[in-house]
């Protein structure tokens, strides 16, 4: 996918980019008081992470935090570009575009990809496993730390798909306010898609996979590695 055709200098692809907090039990309990690792802006904290050690995780969650070190290089990556460009006045050099036309093609062939295969072979056995385990919230249908996972697969999306298209879309104005507006809200919502990929994968690091490591079996874990 591409931002800018760089003969027309004009968008020429969108192809590929189509409040309830769970309750959590035991597992990040700290002295007297019960904290919620998925509520922001303190989701960072360490004392709401499981132990985190990726040498004692099953190989399968070890694959999985290895996409996410390489999710991390290239969301560094976009983010510096995003800085370059707006600290030049929202011109796009062919280093820049290049560099965000790199981004999006990642995003679209390996994040995605990447959250897929959470939501078919981790996600489904975790979630039950947790309701089980009482890992979730209250009501007829809890909820658990995965539905607030699978919602965070669905705002990156919606992030990366409005930041590429505001990008676009700026090239075609010829009025210059219109240009730097449109710029400034491509720029807004790429920053705030990189912040939420972080955080998406330190939640996900720290949180999610020791629980899966903790409450699977070796035998379910050994199927999640094969079907990954």
């Amino acid at each position: 996918m591409k931002i800018i055709d760089k003969k027309s200098k004009k968008r020429i692809s969108k192809k590929g980019l189509n409040k309830v907090d769970p309750v959590i039990r035991n597992a990040f309990k700290e002295s007297e008081e019960e904290l919620s690792p998925m509520d922001p802006p303190d989701a960072y904290d360490q004392k709401r992470a499981v132990n985190f050690d990726y040498k004692n995780l099953h190989k399968g969650l070890q694959k999985l935090c290895d996409e996410h070190n390489d999710a991390i290089n290239n969301c560094d990556i976009f983010e510096e570009a995003l800085n370059n460009f707006k600290s030049k006045g929202y011109y796009i050099s062919k280093k820049t575009n290049d560099t965000f036309n790199s981004f999006f093609h990642y995003f679209d062939k390996e994040i995605l990809a990447h959250n897929k295969k959470e939501e078919k072979i981790l996600f489904p056995v975790l979630h039950q496993k947790m309701i089980e385990s009482g890992e979730h919230g209250v009501g007829e249908k809890p909820n658990t730390p995965i539905n607030l996972m699978e919602d965070d697969h669905v705002k990156l999306i919606q992030l990366a798909s409005l930041t590429f298209n505001l990008l676009g879309l700026a090239l075609r104005f010829k009025n210059k306010e219109s240009i730097a507006i449109t710029f400034d809200l491509a720029y807004n919502n790429g920053v705030e898609l990189v912040e939420l990929l972080r955080l998406h994968i330190y939640r996900e690091d720290n949180i999610i996979f020791p629980l899966a490591q903790k409450l699977l079996t070796k035998e379910e874990l050994k199927q999640v590695y094969a079907e990954l």
